[in-house]
This record gives structure tokens, C-alpha cells and sequence, in this order.
């Protein structure tokens, strides 16, 4: 499809899925600005999949932005860094967005607080494919679109993979950062694109938007149109258009049979937003300390997509942005998007690695918490469900404690985006009796 003569809404699609509000013209146009920086971070030691680190500082400890303070000997694990020049003054026990509480390294900043400063600008094209990816692994890079998983064990498959798959669909309503960084930082994400094809060996990479970013798309592909190893793929904007599975099916055709990882079908799949963090973390030698957010909602003064400090707390955040955090009631602050994002009761929680936006959604815009019924069988959600379950008969069997049936019913390929809860006229929390349940098998095992 041509960029050229593209227009809003068209591209390449899957089955199932839905359209929802969007609200991205809150943010879409606001270019990318650099927040203040706190005074105190909360740097929690789990801000991925895997194990979580141990430290590697005390209490009293001087600590430099970008110093690793964390580690583990875990394969499946990564790195974290102080994003603060100053004191460590905890390590404690601290709520984590995910609202569980998880060992955290608290620094007070001290002194006069700069950007991180580069010893030097690396050539990708001389390193080697393993300094490459070490560069990744020490930098503690992990997908931050979804789930956050280490970047370093996502690229190192020893499976032939063909195709770097860029996601760029940002699907989530009111989330404009990666559409703002595809926008302002093409060049760099091209270059991320380059050392991450070197690293997995990939002849092709293609980049998915959604065709409500035409400025991301036509940038992108302007900057593309001589490569034929690189091709901007635009998609409908349909939700979840952003998952990994739906957008191999739609760019590639190739089926991803359920329980599949994607290497085993030659794909790759990166969010922008990491292979911009590659970029930074190859040629600059910037470790993850900080990252783009959204920070957005009807009534948010001063909404726009800032580059905010890793274990920056909410509250801060909000102060920034023009919010009394005292004075929210009715309102709830939600880290991501409103479909698979968490609403947060403690204000005391930080951006972690994979944040990608905090929300303040007033009351008409959040679902009234009322009593939810018996379900009526209407189907509606089989109808949406994008992995053609039965979410209707997962929330039953959840409900009545069956949870060895809901394996039978394939529990583990549900992806948790929320289009059944959304769509479920009688308003039953698919998505928590589904979640809880895969917590109670997980115990059980």
C-alpha cells in the first residue's frame, strides 16, 4: 500500500479485535520533552520476566547515574542501574505498579543532576554480533511494550530467524509515546533496526504501524524506500492489533500455532520503543535508565510524552503534569493503557521499564464498579476474543473454583487484553477471574 496515497484507518488487519475510542489526539501531536527529575527514585530490583537481581550496593552507598546496582547469574534476567547520581538511603520492600511489593533500591539524588554523558560513540558495523549483544545485556534492555522480557534472551536464538518484526502499532487508546518517537527519532530507530538484524541474522525487517500515526508511516517510509531489506507495513487500527501473534499473521501470513514462540517461525518481534533503546545502548553505551511515557487524560494540564527517569514515582509525575495528587477524587491513575494497564491506589509507585504511559481517567471515562450478573451466553466476546477463545466459559469455570477445566479450555493462550471484559454486557471481570486463575494453577504446579 502506498504511503503516499494511504489514508486514515486502512491497512492490513486480523481477525477479531475491535474498534475502541482512541483519545490519542490529546497527546499525538505533542512532541517528546524531558521531564524533571526528582529528587528520590525507587528502583525496583524485578522490572522484568525471570529472576529478580540482588543487589549489588549497601545503604550509604555513592552511587553514579547509569552504575549497575543490580544483577543476577539468572540467564532469564536483566540488569538495573541507578538512575540518580547520589545516596543509597533503602533497600526495601516498596509496591510495585504490578502491586506486588518487591525489593527496591531507594536513592536520594545529590548534587547538580545532568543528562548521562557518553565516553564515546561506537561503530556497530565493527563490532561482532556477540559484542552486540553483550552491549544489549549489560544495558539491562527488556521489551517495553508488554511483558519485559530480557531484549538479551529474546535475539539470542540459536533457531534461523529470517524476519525482524517492529512494532509500532501502539493500539492501546490515550499512548502516543512510540508514535512520537517514530516521528522525532527515525534515523535512530533505523539504526536499532540494523544491530538488531545483525544480531539474529534477519534478511528483512518490516515496520508495523497502525494508519493512525500517516506521519510516523510516511516518515519512516521516505527514509526506507531504498532498502529492500526494510519495509513500513500499515495497519488498521483495530485493538489489539499490537500483539506479537496478530502481527506476524498480518505482515507475514506465517500461522503461529497456539503455545508457539515466534523464533520458531523465523520472526522476531520488537517494540520500537526497545529497538530505539538498543540504539542508545550500542552507540552510546546508555544503559536503561530512562525511557518515554505518555502522560495523558481529559483533564490533565499539562499532558504530553516526556522522557522520565526510571523509579520516578507517581506523584511526582503528576505534580509535573499539572495534577494535585491530593485532589483526584473520582479519578483513577492507571500505569499503561486503559485496556491492559493497572489502575494505582499507591502514589508512591515508580515508572519501571516497561511503563509506557500514566493516565488520569475521570469517573465518565471509568466503568462503575457495580455488582457484576450471571452470564447470559450472548457470545459477544467469543465474537471479539482475537485468539478465538471462549472467555465467557473461562469466568464461569473461575468463578466456581474449576480450574483444572479451564486448562481444557486453553486458559494459558488467553492474552489478557481486556475485549471481553470491555464488550460483556453484564460487566463481569473476565480478565481478573482469568488472571487469578492462572495464578492458582501456577501454585499449584
Amino acid at each position: 500500500m502506498d504511503a503516499g496515497t494511504l489514508r486514515e484507518g486502512e491497512g492490513r488487519s486480523f481477525v477479531g479485535g475491535m474498534h475502541i475510542p482512541e483519545y490519542k489526539s490529546l497527546t499525538n501531536d505533542v512532541p517528546i520533552r524531558r521531564m524533571a527529575i526528582p529528587d528520590r527514585v525507587i528502583v525496583p530490583l524485578m522490572q522484568h520476566s525471570g529472576a529478580p537481581c540482588e543487589p549489588l550496593v549497601q545503604v550509604g552507598a555513592t552511587v553514579q547515574l547509569g552504575q549497575k546496582i543490580g544483577d543476577s547469574e539468572e540467564f532469564i534476567s536483566a540488569p538495573v542501574h541507578a538512575t540518580l547520581s547520589g545516596t543509597v538511603v533503602a533497600i526495601e520492600r516498596r509496591t510495585h505498579p504490578a502491586g506486588e511489593a518487591v525489593e527496591c533500591v531507594v536513592i536520594e539524588g545529590k548534587g547538580e543532576q545532568g543528562e548521562f554523558v557518553p565516553v564515546a560513540k561506537n561503530n556497530p558495523d565493527q563490532m561482532s554480533p556477540e559484542e552486540l549483544k553483550d552491549a544489549i545485556k549489560e544495558a539491562g534492555l527488556v521489551g517495553m511494550g508488554g511483558a519485559a522480557f530480557p531484549t538479551y534472551v529474546n535475539i539470542n536464538t540459536r533457531q534461523p530467524v529470517d524476519t525482524l518484526i517492529l512494532n509500532g502499532a501502539e493500539c492501546e487508546p490515550f499512548l502516543t509515546c512510540d508514535h512520537r518517537l517514530m516521528v522525532e527519532r527515525a534515523d535512530e530507530l533505523i539504526t536499532g533496526a540494523d544491530i538488531l538484524m545483525r544480531c539474529i541474522g534477519a534478511k528483512k525487517t518490516f515496520i508495523g504501524i497502525e494508519s493512525n500515526k500517516l506521519d510516523a508511516i510516511r516518515i519512516l517510509s521516505s527514509k526506507t524506500k531504498a532498502r529492500e531489506d526494510m519495509e513500513v507495513v500499515p495497519l488498521a487500527v483495530k485493538y489489539p492489533q499490537g500483539y506479537k501473534s496478530y502481527l506476524i499473521k498480518t505482515i507475514t501470513g506465517r500461522d503461529v500455532p497456539r503455545g508457539a514462540r515466534s523464533a520458531a517461525l523465523g520472526c522476531i518481534v520488537r517494540n520500537v520503543g526497545t529497538t530505539f533503546a538498543v540504539y542508545e545502548a550500542v552507540v552510546h553505551g546508555k544503559p536503561f535508565i530512562e525511557r518515554i511515557i505518555t502522560v495523558s487524560g481529559p483533564e490533565v494540564p499539562n499532558r504530553g510524552n516526556y522522557i522520565v527517569r526510571l523509579g520516578t514515582p507517581a506523584d511526582f509525575i503528576l505534580r509535573e503534569a499539572g495534577v494535585d495528587p491530593n485532589q483526584l477524587a473520582g479519578n483513577k491513575v492507571i500505569f499503561g493503557g486503559p485496556m491492559t494497564g493497572l489502575a494505582q491506589s499507591d502514589l508512591n509507585v515508580p515508572v519501571v521499564k516497561n511503563t509506557t504511559g500514566v493516565l488520569v481517567l475521570p469517573s465518565e471515562l471509568v466503568r462503575e464498579q457495580v455488582p457484576y450478573t450471571a452470564c447470559v451466553r450472548c457470545g459477544v466476546c467469543v465474537e471479539r476474543c482475537p485468539n478465538w477463545l471462549y472467555p465467557h466459559q473461562l469466568s464461569i469455570l473461575s468463578e466456581y473454583g474449576m480450574y483444572e477445566e479451564m486448562q481444557q479450555w486453553d486458559i494459558w493462550d488467553c492474552i489478557e487484553c481486556g475485549v471481553c471484559a470491555y464488550v460483556c454486557p453484564s460487566q463481569r471481570p473476565i480478565v481478573h477471574f482469568v488472571k487469578r486463575a492462572k495464578t492458582v494453577i501456577d501454585n499449584m504446579s
